[in-house]
């Protein structure tokens, strides 16, 4: 099966930057798409950002737009997701996520593998 592990997060200060990792193991050529989501203390895990595996396009929740970036390195089955201009309301716990059929990859619910997690703390 698909085994999916993200890294990169960390503390960083309103306004700064960090790139999360999701590492694809396993079985990788069998998904659809991979999506970055994220869920704070007392809200509901929320899509951020997914890619299509089939031809790159890319999908960004309004609240982070024009601020965060995917991307893709298929020789390393690696899914990146920049992050710019953080702010306090970006702190969570960020998961990366993969649906096996075509589905809204923003939505979490539609998902069937996901990894452990990474924690992103915007603090000044």
């Amino acid at each position: 099966q698909l085994q999916l592990v993200e890294s990169g997060g960390g503390l960083v200060q309103p306004g700064g930057s960090l790139r999360l990792s999701c590492a694809a193991s396993g079985f990788t050529l069998d998904y659809y798409a991979i999506g970055w989501f994220r869920q704070a203390p007392g809200k509901e895990r929320e899509g951020v950002s997914c890619i299509f595996r089939s031809d790159g396009t890319t999908y960004y929740a309004d609240s982070v737009k024009g601020r965060f970036t995917i991307s893709r390195d298929n020789a390393k089955n690696t899914v990146y997701l920049q992050m710019n201009s953080l702010k306090p309301d970006d702190t969570g716990v960020y998961y990366c996520a993969a649906p096996l059929r075509a589905r809204p990859c923003l939505n979490y619910l539609g998902m069937d593998y996901w990894g452990k997690g990474t924690l992103v703390t915007v603090s000044s």
